[in-house]
């Protein structure tokens, strides 16, 4: 068997999507050539797209174990194994494992975008540790701002618009919870007042992407362009406000906004953290989630409501009583991303199910699709002192929404909460629990409880998260009434109520472009007077 040969078969059809006939090819080429580094490689990558995090994990372990990251020749090879380990790791929730990975892969690449991508994602995972280091989040900025420090901004300049251009910089504009929570900003900027401008890098347009497109005035398609061609387009087009969605999540461009192509630039809902650059002046909060002003660059633009409005995609209707009253048992949910889930959230939620005999625990998400994941999910949760006798791991479901009809009670996770599966809660009449401390992710939880009348259940210590939940199953009558009044609430609060919420950010657009506009004429003025 010639080795070669049979591996670019295999990397042929894992190009056409052919992801089993792909892994049937490789495992005959194991079988000849056990040895042979590439396979590993390649297989953990197939894994990977079929999100199936602990095969990729193995196999790119195997790849590595067969690499060394001092020989030249196979450093790239060696590079890409701690990519995908990262990455497998990561969605396992062993964070603090993956950002370490993360650490290796920034000191031994030669390519600067994949310099760039692993800086983001160690920022981005960081939001996802209780106790990452501000030193740590520091190097990481510093590592990220070095890469770029080649860019040379474009001189500030301010215009006299009839109608304020805001540019929307983002690769969710497609089926994506960010599109979720700005719907309505995307959709119904007054067109008297706002030109609405689309940058979009979105790899897998779809009918949601169709129907924003239907609503911009300007739509460039970037995704092909480089950064330097992107901040050209932006600032051709003189926009007065770019408005990044990303910060450091998949697929952004933060190198474009290194270039400063708008007047004035702001971040925020996609992401929940500071950038660590300076070229935005402002990043988007609410008077709820708010926090200390010295975790972030870019200052505050603080709108009084909510920083987002939830637009239903689809619409199930919520059982008409908790399932506690059929099953006679309290049922505890969360339906959170797995790689938020930590250790001090198990021992909360052991120390809650312990306080309420009989409670069962619903975790859903995708990994628990997969026997793989499964399994591995549940050695964790037993390895933790769990009974499994009282736990459910489901997978993705046609009827997502549905499944909340299962749960009495939604389970927060901390420090990186939940936003769209806590507002899908509410929706369908589930109560959640939430913790929350003076860091901006972790308070988004507190604001979309506070945005709809339930202050009490957003709490700021472990100990009261306990007892909350521990009361909440304590009480039935309770739990029955909000079923039954959650979704009312819900539609006539600030989190669904879309005018309120244009009104609310076209305020902020006015307020932050003038603010920006007279800081610079004053700067203008002060320099010519020397």
């Amino acid at each position: 068997m010639n080795a070669e040969k049979t591996f670019a078969r295999a990397d042929k059809q894992f190009n056409a999507k052919n992801y089993d006939a792909a892994l049937k090819t490789l495992e005959k080429l194991k079988r000849y050539e056990p040895s042979f580094k590439k396979t590993y490689i390649l297989e953990s990558m197939i894994w990977k797209e079929l999100n199936n995090y602990v095969k990729e994990l193995a196999a790119a372990e195997k790849a590595l174990s067969l690499l060394k990251l001092d020989k030249p020749e196979e450093r790239n090879q060696a590079v890409s194994a701690l990519v995908l380990i990262a990455y497998a790791l990561a969605n396992l929730g062993m964070t603090e494992e993956a950002v370490e990975k993360i650490r290796l892969v920034i000191k031994n690449t030669e390519k600067k975008e994949l310099a760039l991508l692993s800086l983001s994602s160690a920022i981005y995972y960081g939001s996802y540790l209780e106790n990452f280091s501000d030193e740590s989040l520091r190097e990481f900025y510093a590592g990220y701002k070095k890469l770029l420090a080649n860019i040379k901004p474009y001189p500030r300049k301010f215009y006299d618009h009839e109608k304020i251009r805001v540019g929307f910089l983002s690769s969710d504009l497609c089926w994506h919870p960010v599109l979720k929570w700005t719907w309505p900003l995307l959709t119904s900027l007054d067109k008297n007042r706002f030109v609405s401008c689309f940058y979009a890098n979105v790899e897998k347009p779809d009918n949601l992407t169709d129907i924003v497109r239907s609503h911009a005035d300007v739509w460039r398609d970037i995704l092909n362009l480089t950064d330097e061609q992107a901040a050209k387009l932006i600032r051709d087009d003189e926009i007065d406000i770019l408005f990044d969605l990303n910060g450091h999540t998949t697929d952004n461009r933060l190198p474009v906004a290194m270039y400063h192509p708008a007047s004035v630039q702001l971040s925020g809902i996609g992401y929940v953290n500071s950038t660590g650059l300076d070229c935005f002046e402002y990043f988007l909060a609410d008077v709820h989630c708010a926090s200390k002003p010295e975790y972030f660059v870019e200052k505050f633009i603080v709108l009084p409501h909510s920083q987002g409005c939830y637009d239903l995609r689809e619409d199930v209707d919520p059982a008409e009583y908790p399932p506690c009253v059929k099953n006679n048992f309290v049922t505890f949910g969360c339906f959170n991303q797995f790689k938020k889930i930590n250790a001090s959230m198990l021992a909360a939620w052991k120390a809650i199910m312990e306080a309420v005999p009989g409670s069962r625990l619903l975790l859903k998400n995708g990994i628990f699709s997969m026997e793989d994941g499964k399994k591995f999910a549940s050695e964790r949760l037993k390895n933790f002192g769990f009974d499994l006798d009282r736990v459910e791991l489901r997978g993705w479901t046609a009827t997502h929404p549905a499944d909340y009809n299962d749960v009495d009670i939604a389970l927060d996770t901390f420090p990186y909460t939940g936003v769209t599966t806590t507002a899908e809660a509410l929706y369908m009449g589930v109560p959640v629990v939430s913790l929350y401390s003076d860091r901006f992710g972790t308070r988004l939880g507190r604001s979309i409880l506070n945005n709809v009348g339930l202050y009490e259940l957003a709490v700021d210590s472990y100990e009261e998260y306990i007892k909350r939940a521990v009361a909440l199953a304590n009480d039935w009558e309770l739990l029955t009434i909000l079923k039954k009044n959650l979704r009312p609430m819900m539609k006539k609060s600030p989190l669904m109520d879309a005018k309120l919420y244009v009104s609310d950010m076209q305020d902020a657009f006015i307020k932050i472009l003038n603010e920006q506009k007279n800081l610079w004429r004053e700067k203008n003025f002060l320099e010519g007077s020397r």
